[in-house]
């Protein structure tokens, strides 16, 4: 990590961040400090995450706690929840947390795909819940949502994968919706492949990718925050025109009006 220096930067509270102690979280965990926020970081690996916590305390001269945790666990899931709703200095929180999957359904093992769902839909959506009234309550904050663009793109991978991410992108929409005139901050981040640990776990080392399609997770990260700087809800760090995202979104909003009538369309109507 580079040493950038943060003197003269003005604090912005407490982040926390998930799945910090590698990859996406761990990066975001350096950009937010040296953007002048204090963190705690939360993943399961302690020493990893100490180590992190450690080097970032004293390359940034913030503070940075750890919180040992394995959201898939209830009994962590809801220690992190109550500092989320005890602390006062928390003012954003990043969802990265998460795990993938690459098999198709046939060859899917269930009961993994129950436990990506718990992690990246369950998890996500409490700690949001626990996160937010206090936000709010304080004037508003942050909340970044690590989707992927296999939530708008299923096909892709997983099935399972995609529909947990599509239901972050949703989730997020309705944040904005719900919360920006309260001083709320939503963005969901849709990655394309990333070089980070995810691939191997997912079943499919990075290597074996498709060189021309992986982006360094440092880059996402930045072109991340670079959106979040220039206001995106939604924000695709590959892509290269937001005209195209905001044509997708237009589409979208075409179709409210006619998606609930008191009768069926005639084209699906029985034929006399």
């Amino acid at each position: 990590m580079s040493t950038i220096s943060t003197k003269g930067t003005a604090p912005k509270g407490t982040a926390v961040v998930t799945g910090a102690s590698s990859g996406i979280g761990a990066i975001y965990a350096d950009r937010l400090a040296r953007r002048g926020y204090d963190l705690i970081l939360v993943a399961r690996n302690a020493g990893r995450l100490q180590e992190r916590a450690q080097r970032l305390a004293a390359e940034t001269g913030r503070t940075v706690e750890v919180l040992t945790a394995d959201l898939t666990k209830a009994s962590d899931l809801r220690a992190v929840e109550a500092r989320l709703r005890e602390d006062a200095r928390i003012t954003a929180l990043v969802n990265n947390a998460g795990v993938g999957a690459t098999a198709p359904l046939l060859n899917a093992d269930v009961d993994a795909m129950e436990a990506m769902i718990q992690l990246n839909v369950t998890a996500l959506t409490r700690l949001t819940y626990a996160a937010v009234p206090g936000l709010v309550k304080r004037g508003g904050g942050l909340v970044i949502n690590i989707a992927s663009i296999a939530g708008i793109a299923p096909e892709i991978l997983n099935g399972t994968y995609g529909g947990t991410k599509a239901f972050v992108v949703a989730f997020t929409q309705s944040l904005h919706h719900e919360l920006a005139g309260k001083g709320l901050r939503a963005q969901a981040v849709l990655p394309g492949a990333t070089r980070t640990e995810f691939w191997g776990v997912a079943g499919v080392p990075v290597e074996h990718l498709p060189q021309e399609i992986v982006m360094p997770a440092e880059e996402m990260v930045d072109a991340a925050l670079a959106g979040l700087d220039q206001g995106e809800l939604i924000t695709i760090p590959a892509l290269p025109d937001a005209a195209d995202w905001q044509a997708y979104e237009d589409a979208r909003q075409k179709l409210k009006p006619n998606l609930s009538h008191a009768s069926a369309a005639a084209r699906l109507k029985p034929a006399a």
